[in-house]
């Protein structure tokens, strides 16, 4: 009888989590994907049921294909600098250089993940611009006005400026995260491979590789999964453009239903990134077959 007070009163505490969970991730996720299989507008009153024609329209649509190219290249970009690129550094930090002075450098590296991506982004602006931008004024500082350009004006560059800003703001709290399990490892590891022989390359993927193998695996779900769902930095840097060069999944499903007032289309865009992070992080489950911790 004890026990199963016990266990009642465990979950009543748990009860208000599971409906919070429920009422503001899975009841939002079915009715996105129920609003998917109609075509409305938001404030016009009555719903059309139109079936999968919004989901076909989704492999038709030549934007999505621009956009999701662009997703791809965001993870792909992503992917090298933060989960790669980020260990490296965790790693210079924790065991190459002074303890103070690394102490210093993780809150300059850090200081980007707590700045509003609003203020970075208008900050690049100015950075970007064709005229008395910071980037172009450098340029001509070291004798390289070839390369000046409107950066985020520019179809050839204006994708590659945008994912920048996103690397540089994100690639500090990455590094935090491995820095967290790099500190856990055993000093007697490097201690014993330097006795070997090993040099500090070898020590990296021989020990700090595999011990970091399960913050690898956050670190990429985290940034496959913001790849596909960023939003705040080609918004506000490029809106989309030029044209729809720098288009990604979610600004393009903004503009369906703010813009055009395609509400119905905007919820099939939403499922679709919905279902390619789910897949994604799925993918790396099976593949790293770890998580567990």
């Amino acid at each position: 009888m004890r026990t199963r007070t016990r266990s009642f009163g465990n979950a009543l505490y748990v009860l208000p989590a599971l409906v919070f969970v429920a009422l503001f991730v899975y009841y939002p996720l079915a009715a996105n994907l129920y609003f998917s299989f109609f075509s409305f507008r938001a404030g016009a009153g009555g719903m059309t049921p139109v079936g999968f024609d919004n989901i076909a329209r989704l492999f038709s649509d030549p934007i999505i294909g621009t956009a999701l190219w662009n997703n791809v290249l965001y993870a792909v970009v992503s992917i090298i600098l933060q989960v790669g690129g980020g260990l490296i550094v965790a790693a210079w930090l924790t065991h190459l250089i002074r303890p103070r002075i690394a102490t210093f450098l993780r809150s300059v590296y850090f200081m980007p993940a707590v700045i509003s991506i609003t203020v970075i982004a208008l900050m690049f602006t100015f950075i970007y611009g064709s005229r008395g931008g910071l980037l172009n004024a450098f340029l001509e500082l070291i004798g390289l006005e070839s390369l000046q350009t409107a950066w985020l004006a520019d179809v050839e560059t204006a994708m590659g400026a945008v994912i920048a800003v996103s690397q540089w703001q994100s690639i500090g709290y990455v590094c935090m995260l491995y820095i967290v399990t790099l500190q856990q490892i055993p000093g007697e590891y490097y201690e014993a491979a330097s006795l070997d022989g090993a040099g500090r390359i070898r020590q990296f993927f021989a020990i700090t590789v595999p011990q970091a193998r399960e913050m690898i695996f956050v670190a990429m779900i985290l940034t496959v999964s913001g790849a596909f769902t960023v939003f705040n930095e080609p918004f506000i840097l490029t809106g989309g453009g030029p044209g729809n060069t720098t288009q990604v999944l979610a600004t393009y499903m903004y503009n369906q239903g703010f813009f055009q007032n395609q509400m119905g289309y905007a919820s099939a865009i939403a499922t679709l990134i919905f279902v390619i992070t789910l897949v994604l992080s799925l993918v790396q489950m099976l593949s790293f077959r770890t998580g567990k911790d």
